[in-house]
């Protein structure tokens, strides 16, 4: 039981909400302790400001009083009640002896000289501020011409209105701390909440993902970097969703593709067996062509295998690009003239590139025989090629029928065809050949109007 219970408050802990309720709290704790410390620290700056003064007050009493002395020449003169008032005035309970320790007089026997309307206007006065009885009276000495002759005890009198403005500091500081305390609590409440939602959000699509429903999304809110992640995750399970469909439609071509040629060949094969066709030279061509289909099924999916591998295998090198291009153009010459339509080539005598002959071959070849095949009597194939300071950049560019805009994000998706025929597998080769150059291609299409593929390869 108790193992159970360690093990739900360790799991508690763990959990990234309570991780940023306690963040927030702590931070909020801290602020209120700092609000705390300088409070506390002005007040003892103001406290030691009022003892300074509560002392430069005690001093001029004691300076009040020798001047007194001083002038009369005994502690009996009709000016000591007078400096034992002007003591009370300023807050003082006061209390003198002289020499000997004899007392001389005090606070409450001066008052009761005066007159009656006097002493309440005093009282009334003096009840102004509080007599703690803990307070204790500190003894200064007298003197005159170097000798002692005296001593007076003084006790300050804290005044009722600092003792209330304390009061109420005190209270309105508790009940401040107490609203922001809770103000913050509630705050650090909403935030942890509004931060790990969407994380929850997406726990919840991942697991979605790894249970096989491709559909998942999150909803994203917001421009922070939690919604970048949420919108750079309903992308990658939208690019998930598409490559299982296409693969499903590869399942389903490749399937039909091989059980054409197979029926074919089976149907032959037994047709010779039972003896209704002859095994004459004409037949046994048929199921060599049948045969041939299917090896250049295999031989496709075995080519884009080789092409996500290239970046191992990759042989690089440094050539002049007019004469590698010019060869491919002489290789395509006669298949464009037989069909009529133009093929030329623009390209720089000087301008070198550094990749892998072979692949870059395939690349072209590739993309030339889509435009080839794109592009009707009578239309032309341009290959151009150029360079800047970092990229050498080789665009081939037809003007055939184009490609449509739904059908444009989706042509280098590996086993995606626009048309029929092939395995569509042509275009996805040509990606993974050019991003193990580290370089990049893309295409401009306007439907009905041509294409343009530009391969664009770092310097």
């Amino acid at each position: 039981m108790v193992w159970a219970i360690v093990s739900q408050e360790r799991g508690m802990f763990k959990n990234l909400w309570v991780k940023f309720f306690l963040l927030f709290l702590v931070v909020s704790v801290v602020a209120l302790s700092s609000a705390l410390i300088m409070r506390e620290l002005m007040v003892q700056d103001f406290r030691g400001y009022l003892e300074g003064q509560v002392e430069d007050r005690a001093y001029w009493i004691t300076a009040s009083l020798e001047s007194t002395y001083e002038k009369y020449g005994v502690w009996a003169n009709p000016e000591i009640i007078e400096n034992t008032i002007w003591a009370l005035m300023l807050g003082f309970d006061m209390r003198l002896h002289d020499a000997e320790g004899n007392s001389i007089i005090d606070t409450e026997g001066a008052t009761n000289t005066l007159s009656s309307f006097v002493r309440k206007r005093i009282e009334a006065i003096s009840d102004l501020r509080v007599k703690d009885t803990q307070d204790k009276y500190q003894p200064y000495a007298l003197f005159y011409a170097g000798k002692e002759i005296g001593r007076v005890e003084l006790k300050f009198l804290r005044s009722k209105k600092e003792m209330t403005f304390i009061t109420r500091s005190n209270r309105l500081l508790f009940l401040t701390l107490l609203a922001l305390g809770g103000f913050a609590v509630l705050l650090s409440v909403i935030f942890a909440r509004r931060l790990t939602r969407p994380i929850h959000g997406l726990t919840k699509g991942v697991t979605a993902i790894a249970e096989g429903n491709l559909r998942s999304r999150v909803v994203m809110s917001g421009e922070d970097e939690i919604s970048r992640l949420s919108a750079a995750f309903n992308r990658m399970a939208q690019t998930l969703e598409i490559q299982e469909s296409l693969k499903k439609k590869l399942t389903s071509h490749i399937a039909h593709e091989l059980r054409t040629p197979l029926s074919a060949i089976r149907g032959e094969l037994e047709g010779m067996i039972d003896g209704f066709i002859p095994m004459d030279k004409d037949h046994l061509q048929s199921l060599y062509a049948e045969i041939g289909r299917l090896r250049s099924i295999l031989e496709g999916i075995e080519e884009l295998s080789q092409a996500e591998a290239s970046s191992l295998t990759l042989n690089k090198q440094i050539f002049e690009l007019r004469p590698f291009l010019s060869n491919i153009v002489g290789r395509f010459s006669r298949i464009f003239q037989d069909k009529g339509v133009a093929i030329q080539l623009q390209c720089d005598d000087r301008l070198r590139v550094c990749a892998d002959p072979d692949k870059l071959s395939q690349i072209v070849i590739n993309l030339v025989s889509n435009s080839l095949k794109a592009t009707d009597k009578g239309g032309s194939v341009r290959i151009d090629a150029t360079a800047n300071e970092s990229e050498v950049i080789i665009e081939v560019i037809d003007n055939g029928c184009g490609i449509t805009q739904e059908d444009l994000p989706l042509i280098f998706e590996r086993f995606y065809k626009a048309s029929e025929g092939g395995l569509g597998l042509g275009l996805a080769i040509v990606k993974e050949l050019v991003e193990a150059h580290a370089g990049k291609i893309e295409v401009r299409s306007e439907y009905r109007k041509g294409a343009t593929f530009t391969l664009s390869l770092p310097l």
